[in-house]
């Protein structure tokens, strides 16, 4: 049993001392590998996170040992609202809270053995680095992308500050805050808007030649929301007002049984009669407490009420009443649509809670049809489908001149105001007549003792006169009392890394020679995060980035070539691992008991990596024992060597070996590549001699990137280099005895078992042996084969039912 204790922190003091994983630009090759900055909380790493840092870290090993220059860097998303809650509650400031938070992430992370580049690492709280978040913010000011607007928010009193959706939870059928769980209402109040719809379009066609899950890039696109129709212009009945609405499908407007409006349509109230006056404003109340999220989403729970008004259908000169209801936004299209429930899912809902008229126009049988098909009772489009309908009644209307067609975005213009004192402070003045004046200079945070709400919808800067108010030859200006959200600093920090320097400065962002180093490094060739980030850091950061190359600052559309989301570590019940549920594992003692070896193997080991698994700390020791074997065999095999032995047998399997790690390293198929190692050192345990310590050499070099102390230290057992000094082996492919290949035997699309393919078996040979091995023919019992599909020595697939 070795003892993972000193050989650990041997070598991390090595790598340490010798800046083993310092970021270097001597060869013609690079890889930017990155991991998402983690906020720094209270409560350290767990296990969960460790997943996608195990990751990256043995790809940035990989590329290393294969000569490319490496830039893998950490840093740290430390501006937010847990630090500034701690602050207010215990009267500390949450700098120093934060720091120490930060001081126990890097330990752990030490601790692992991750091969992160320190000397580039960040803070965004370093006014260094915020220096620069606000230079951004500067220039999207200037191209008219930051402006300040009045616009309906989620407020919380109980924090003082608004919060983003992904910050409100549902308690008891109330929105809340997440942390603390106040009351949250909407609110109109006057906020930095950053213009993300400008690049609307520039956001969907970057997705096309990205490396990224199509999940994710549906997900991104769905965001966006990109959709071509009409709008229509309806007379209201005994009113001088008209009524807009926004229609993909124009082709049914024959069915349209009602007009339906936003809650926050300007004109609601305006044409809501007397009598159902009272009845909408109960029902604003309620809507004021939903989110956006909940308002959309495909719930049957529709809601709405009748306005008392009516408008006039343009075609068939019908009076159809007008609704509100909370599903329709006011920032999209017009916020204004034609209801039409026989073709439209939300409409058909709302239709049938509230017995409404549902006026079919579309052959078919069951309702709501949404798939094309042949137009009834649509008189100029009887006969047609959706495309050819929507010609002919856009001609008819535009005649009439009360249609236009047009683009519309569900993507929103991106709220940038918060109410917090922690955060990046806006680099504006506002003089006495509120016009607004760009700071040249960094604008940084005041340094005050205690933390506390304004009371007001003012962040607790207001508070401190001192700062907000300036006086500059005679003239008085404010500082804005709000800050950034915490989304700024991670729509940008990728850059930081290129730009820092040895001695903590950063390269101005606009200079030449970040411009030159940006050349070299970007785009990120792999990115690995939690599918938490999937649409809004990634859209967000997509966002700053594209506006950075239109300006010619960076030299890539995009910043992130390849995107992997890693799986959840689930607890040990099977839940997602949290402080309230008492299921977070912390990797302190698992290191201190097992070794960061064990631990690291174990989590590449656990699964594939985009998959969720859950956490077993038995499995942890049987991944403990199998190194300690590995290492027991290392040890008597070194002193074993005959180099008159003659082995093909070792000689073919090392180098089939290093063929199985790089094919599953490149494919990022961890867990089968760990596999593959097991396999290989059964095999060399059973040896008693081996005819070179190159054989060890080549499964240290090989292993290293998922265990690089135990790597290290074999190295060191036979007189070799450490890591640093070596490089990736090249498979000798000529001293590989070829063997019979092996294919797994898939039950309907899942493998059941592996067998050998004889070089005298045609296909049915092989099923007829296939569908006999035990693993396989448990799951045919009952079973009918109604299709096998075979892809020569690739997939045999066993289709049943």
């Amino acid at each position: 049993m070795y003892n993972h204790k000193i050989i650990e922190k041997k070598w991390q003091t090595f790598w340490e001392e010798n800046k083993s994983f310092k970021t270097t630009e001597n060869n013609n090759k690079k890889a930017y590998i990155l991991d998402m900055f983690p906020y720094p909380s209270g409560s350290g790493l767990h296990v969960g996170h460790l997943e996608g840092y195990t990751a990256t870290d043995i790809i940035a090993r990989y590329k290393r040992l294969n000569g490319f220059d490496v830039l893998h860097p950490i840093g740290w998303d430390a501006f937010g609202l847990p630090a500034e809650q701690y602050a207010i509650k215990t009267g500390n400031h949450p700098a120093p809270f934060t720091i120490k938070n930060i001081d126990n992430f890097r330990r752990q992370l030490k601790l692992m053995g991750f091969s992160y580049d320190y000397d580039k690492e960040i803070n965004t709280t370093d006014p260094k680095f915020y220096l620069w978040t606000q230079w951004i913010f500067k220039e999207l000011y200037k191209e008219g992308l930051a402006s300040i607007e009045e616009i309906d928010v989620n407020w919380c009193e109980g924090l003082g500050t608004v919060l983003a959706n992904e910050e409100i939870i549902e308690v008891n059928g109330k929105k809340v805050s997440e942390r603390g769980n106040f009351p949250v209402i909407k609110k109109p109040m006057k906020q930095w808007v950053l213009k993300i719809t400008e690049y609307a379009d520039k956001l969907l066609e970057g997705l096309t030649d990205l490396d990224w899950p199509e999940s994710l890039k549906l997900l991104q696109k769905n965001w966006i929301g990109k959709s071509e129709g009409h709008i229509v212009k309806w007379d209201i009945f005994n009113s001088n007002y008209k009524l807009e609405t926004f229609t993909t499908r124009l082709d049914t407007i024959y069915g349209a049984s009602m007009l339906i409006i936003s809650p926050e349509h300007p004109l609601l109230l305006k044409i809501t009669t007397h009598e159902n006056k009272k009845e909408i404003l109960d029902y604003l109340d309620v809507v004021k407490t939903k989110n956006e999220l909940e308002r959309t989403q495909l719930n049957k729970n529709k809601s709405g009420i009748f306005t008392g008004s009516y408008v006039i259908h343009p075609l068939t000169n019908k009076k159809i009443p007008i609704w509100v209801s909370d599903y329709v936004l006011m920032n999209y299209g017009t916020g204004a649509i034609m209801s039409v429930p026989a073709h439209d899912q939300r409409d058909f809902e709302l239709a049938n809670k509230y017995n409404l008229p549902i006026l079919q126009v579309i052959e078919g049988s069951t309702l709501p049809i949404v798939e094309d098909g042949l137009h009834i009772n649509s008189e100029v489009a009887n006969g047609l489908n959706i495309e050819e309908s929507k010609e002919v009644i856009y001609n008819l209307l535009k005649e009439k001149n009360i249609v236009s067609k047009k683009i519309n975005y569900k993507l929103r213009d991106w709220v940038f105001s918060r109410q917090r004192y922690w955060g990046e402070p806006f680099p504006v003045l506002f003089d006495e007549e509120n016009n607004i004046y760009l700071v040249k200079e960094l604008v940084s945070l005041p340094d005050i003792d205690n933390i506390k709400p304004s009371g007001s919808t003012e962040g607790p800067l207001a508070n401190v006169k001192s700062w907000t108010n300036v006086n500059i030859n005679g003239k008085k200006y404010r500082h804005d009392t709000n800050v950034m959200p915490q989304w700024a600093g991670s729509s940008w920090y990728f850059l930081a890394y290129i730009l820092k320097n040895d001695d903590g400065s950063y390269l101005p962002l606009n200079s030449e020679e970040a411009k030159e180093r940006f050349n070299n490094w970007l785009p990120v060739d792999l990115y690995i995060g939690g599918q938490e980030h999937a649409v809004l850091h990634l859209l967000y950061a997509r966002f700053w980035h594209r506006f950075l190359f239109d300006k010619g600052i960076v030299n890539t559309k995009e910043p992130f070539k390849k995107l992997i989301n890693q799986g959840l570590i689930l607890g040990p019940d099977g839940q997602k691992m949290s402080k309230s549920l008492g299921n977070v594992i912390n990797p302190d003692g698992l290191v201190e008991e097992c070794g960061a070896d064990a631990l690291r193997i174990y989590e590449m080991f656990m699964g594939p990596l985009t998959e969720s698994k859950s956490w077993n700390t038995d499995s942890l020791n049987g991944i403990r024992r199998w190194l300690d074997r590995i290492y027991n065999t290392v040890l008597n095999l070194k002193d074993n060597i005959d180099i008159s032995i003659k082995d093909e047998k070792l000689d073919s399997e090392i180098n089939q070996l290093i063929l199985d790690i790089n094919e599953n390293i490149e494919k990022y198929k961890f867990n089968i590549a760990i596999s593959k190692f097991m396999v290989f050192t059964n095999y060399l345990s059973t040896l008693n001699k081996i005819n070179s310590s190159y054989v060890i050499k080549v499964l240290a070099i090989l292993l290293s990137p998922f265990a690089p102390h135990i790597s290290e230290e074999f190295l060191g057992l036979i007189k070799e280099k450490p890591l640093q000094y070596q490089t990736w082996p090249f498979a000798e492919i000529d001293k590989i005895i070829s063997k019979n290949p092996q294919i797994g035997v898939q039950i309907n699309g899942k493998v059941r078992g592996q067998i050998e393919i004889l070089p005298t078996w045609n296909k049915d040979d092989l099923i007829k042996n296939a569908i006999e091995l035990p693993s396989v023919k448990k799951w045919l019992e009952d079973k009918q084969i109604i299709k096998v599909i075979y892809i020569e020595n690739k997939i045999l697939n066993i289709i049943v039912k």
